[in-house]
């Protein structure tokens, strides 16, 4: 049985953030979500559609291991309803959980708040203009990458934040782990992960550790999936 790895970009940045470990697994395939910024509301159907259409090229026998970094957590039990094909697992890398039950909001109030404030004529400057360049500097490998990852973030509708992504039930019928990037103390969301029996790995860094080091993190989605 082949397994291909499905890696989901957060819709704030843009597929470049998984290329360094996509590079490193096998069959793995990184569908963009840049066209959300065009999009028109509900967001949740062009993710799930877009992931689905990606999975049904990949050849019959093939099993998917879902792999959701940070705000793509929340629309994994959507994208695990529409791909017509085995999901063999959930891997959420740092990233946000879906609700337990009811619908997911699409950022957490703190957030909504801020890109509230920040919307200029209803659509948001690109991620990495919400914060000083000296905060964000240190999550990237070097000034180059930065500048790659960053000219590549969409500016999204305010829209997108203000939506509420529904939750299937059944989705996570399935192994369902989470990676932390972090000191190695469970944060919130790890711990809720433990909560919900799933397994929990940690790797020391920060937000966008899979381009710090795409090694280990790649070593470390296999161990998972």
């Amino acid at each position: 049985m082949t397994i291909a790895h499905v890696l989901m970009h957060s819709p704030l940045v843009g597929p470049s953030t998984w290329a360094p470990v996509a590079q490193r697994l096998p069959h793995a395939l990184v569908p963009s979500f840049l066209h959300l910024a065009d999009a028109q509301p509900p967001f949740w159907p062009h993710v799930a559609g877009t992931v689905a259409a990606a999975a049904a090229a990949l050849p019959p026998a093939t099993e998917v291991v879902l792999v959701a970094h940070s705000n793509a957590g929340r629309f994994l039990p959507v994208v695990v309803d529409a791909i017509n094909r085995p999901v063999r697992g959930c891997i959420f890398v740092d990233a946000s959980l879906p609700a337990r039950e009811g619908p997911t909001d699409a950022v957490k109030p703190a957030l909504l708040e801020l890109v509230r404030r920040k919307a200029q004529g209803g659509r948001l400057p690109p991620w990495w203009q919400w914060w000083d360049e000296a905060d964000i500097a240190g999550l990237f490998p070097d000034p180059a990458t930065m500048r790659a990852i960053c000219d590549e973030q969409p500016r999204l509708p305010l829209s997108f934040f203000e939506e509420r992504i529904p939750v299937p039930a059944g989705w996570d019928d399935r192994r369902c782990s989470y990676l932390m990037f972090g000191s190695g103390a469970d944060d919130d969301k790890a711990a809720e992960a433990r909560d919900r029996g799933w397994r929990v790995d940690h790797l020391t860094g920060s937000h966008l550790h899979q381009l710090v080091d795409p090694d280990a993190v790649a070593a470390t989605i296999q161990t998972l999936a």
